[in-house]
């Protein structure tokens, strides 16, 4: 008889660690969270020469015709027309 007692004891003491006590409210909250972030509306950015400006550091450099290739040229600050000739300057570009 002590040796069937002893017997289950191991067994329910070696399976007892095997069972986890987590509980799935974290996991939940967790997926109830992400689906409250929406995703960003649009992920292109506005390609004006304030707006390069402000995130490339010299906002007077995006019009000045002799500056660094850095800043980039001045086709991506300028509006040209079917004949290609320039008809102004891109300070603001909004995408809808």
């Amino acid at each position: 008889m002590k040796t069937l007692t002893m017997a289950i004891l191991i067994a329910l003491a070696v399976t007892a660690p095997a069972q986890t006590f987590t509980s799935t409210q974290q996991r939940k909250a967790a997926e109830r969270k992400k689906l409250l972030n929406p995703p960003p509306v649009s992920p292109r950015e506005g390609n004006g020469a304030l707006q390069r400006g402000a995130r490339g550091g010299n906002i007077l450099q995006m019009v000045n015709p002799k500056a660094p290739a850095k800043y980039g040229t001045s086709a991506d600050s300028v509006i040209l027309d079917e004949s290609g000739k320039w008809r102004g300057i891109k300070f603001l570009e909004f995408f809808f």
